[in-house]
């Protein structure tokens, strides 16, 4: 491996473009091939980007010898199969949340990761937003005391489309696993894993979960409240309380560039931040960083964070009655 990062990029959605531009402005990236199942989409995704190589099959990208990392931006549904494919072939992975569709698809990634020496992460982008650092460093200096409660939402109102991924279940659609991931990764972040777990929503005429709220209870009391919906526009802020003050992060709370701090008895003290590109950047050096360090996972964003995301989310859809097909038989992306 030379001192550049080759990347290949799986899939051309619009997550993938996004990422894909913020990758160009990355010291020690270069994206160096794209596929989908439709040849003429990666010719035309490699042309806007200025990419090299382009396939028809990911699996014909996986056989690059020059390629180090595959960054993954399929359907959830597809997730496991092309990055287990991928740790396989000796690639290191960045993989879309949410995580997988179960645990075990998760513990599975983890172990062929670990096993094989690779890097592997979910590209949970807001762990790495410069204002979300600043906020896990107010909390562990405990600049508003023992935290308390955790209240975040996400939600959007989006067309109802059968067949389209939000509202497919063979393709992992749903509220919770689009959308969800956030305010309940945001919440472990803030205070673990939880101890108990209260689900309440709703579900669509194909069976996903349209909107969902969920109550995290923590073994001293604490609590997380979360909400999520396909049906309707939330304020897609968070809030951290806690026995001296609060911290509120301005919407969107997944890439926030303002955050303000109140404690109790004093002025409110705002945080601002721009951020760099379209925000993917930060992930992107993490990526970087930890592989020239030679780790093979990222503190911010460990492999238990994922696996146990992952546990909630699966443990609250079940509850909702919601199941995911655990595999497809496609051809990938």
């Amino acid at each position: 491996m030379t001192d550049i990062l080759r990347w290949g990029v799986v899939a051309t959605g619009g997550i993938a473009g996004a990422v894909t531009s913020d990758l160009l402005l990355v010291p020690g990236i270069e994206v160096h091939a794209v596929s989908s199942r439709a040849l003429a989409k990666a010719e035309q995704f490699a042309g806007r980007f200025g990419i090299p190589r382009a396939y028809g099959d990911y699996h014909e990208l996986l056989a690059d010898p020059d390629i180090d990392v595959v960054y993954v931006a399929t359907p959830h549904s597809q997730h496991h199969e092309v990055a287990s494919a991928a740790l396989r072939a000796g690639k290191n992975v960045l993989c879309e949340k949410a995580f997988t569709l179960t645990v075990a698809q998760a513990e599975e990634l983890v172990g062929l990761a670990e096993s094989r020496g690779l890097f592997l992460m979910e590209a949970m982008w807001t762990r790495f937003i410069p204002l979300v650092r600043k906020l896990r460093a107010l909390l562990a200096d405990e600049a508003i005391g023992e935290i308390r409660l955790v209240r975040a939402d996400f939600g959007v109102r989006a067309p109802y489309e059968p067949a389209h991924r939000l509202w497919n279940p063979a393709l992992g659609g749903g509220a919770l696993l689009d959308l969800g991931v956030y305010p309940v990764s945001f919440a472990h972040m803030v205070l673990g894993v939880p101890s108990e777990l209260h689900v309440h929503g709703s579900r669509a005429a194909t069976g996903v979960d349209a909107e969902a709220a969920l109550l995290l209870g923590y073994p001293d009391g604490a609590q997380a409240l979360l909400s999520t919906s396909l049906l309707a526009e939330t304020r897609i802020t968070a809030e951290v309380v806690g026995t001296t003050g609060r911290i509120e992060v301005a919407s969107p709370f997944y890439a926030p560039t303002a955050m303000t701090l109140h404690r109790n008895g004093a002025e409110p003290e705002t945080f601002r931040h721009e951020l760099w590109g379209n925000g993917y950047t930060y992930q992107a050096r993490e990526v970087v960083e930890q592989i020239a360090a030679g780790e093979v996972e990222s503190p911010e964003m460990a492999w238990a964070d994922s696996v146990n995301v992952m546990r909630t989310l699966c443990a609250a859809l079940g509850r909702m009655g919601v199941a995911h097909p655990a595999s497809q038989t496609s051809s990938g992306p």
